[in-house]
Parts: structure tokens; sequence; C-alpha cells
């Protein structure tokens, strides 16, 4: 026999883990360009003008605040110009493939566990 779903208007459905998220199916723009630019503050006039040369000639779009009162905050900046990389693992043997260790016995059997 098959799954029985019943959908009851009276009963509201409650999403689990993110509770008031909704997802709206529109994707986040990337850093640095026109709908979501980076936000850099900067405290003197001389750092606005070398953030700014700097990206014009990468295509980036920054809105730069300066303002000496307050410290300089840089990171999406620092952001754009080394972007996260993902990780890569380490390839490890497959459990039916000889040992590394030089044992002579399958890598299950010898240093999975």
């Amino acid at each position: 026999m098959g799954k029985r779903v019943f959908n009851s208007p009276k009963m509201p459905r409650v999403s689990r883990g993110h509770a008031g998220k909704i997802f709206d199916g529109l994707r986040e723009a990337k850093l640095g360009t026109e709908k979501n630019p980076a936000l850099v503050t900067v405290t003197t006039a001389e750092r606005e003008t070398e953030i700014m040369a700097v990206c014009a000639e990468s295509g980036w779009v920054c809105s730069i605040t300066v303002d000496p009162d307050k410290s300089e905050d840089i990171s999406e900046y620092e952001r754009l110009l080394s972007p996260l990389r993902p990780v890569v693992s380490d390839n490890r043997p497959g459990r039916n493939e000889a040992c590394p260790c030089g044992s002579g016995k399958k890598y299950k059997k010898c240093c999975a566990s």
C-alpha cells in the first residue's frame, strides 16, 4: 500500500530547521556587482582613491565611505581580492584496496578503524 497524505487547511504546515525563513527561489547577487556592491569604510581620501582604482581595474562595484572617526572596514574588499576556494580533501584509498602503510592487508581491515 502507498503512503497516505493528509493536508488539512486547519493545520498549518511547519517546516523543520529554519523556523520562519522561507526560500523565495531567488539567488543572492554576487558581491561586487550593481545589485550587491562591496561596502567599504576608509579613514582617508587617499585610501579611497587607491581602493577605487583597484575596483575599477577589476570591474567591481564598490561603495566607499570616507569617515575619519570610524575604524577602517575593508572586509568585503578583501573578500573580492581573495575569494573563498572549495576545500579539496585528500584522496583516501578505497575499502578494498591495499593499505598504504605496507602491511599487505586491505585498508578496511588495517588502518580504516
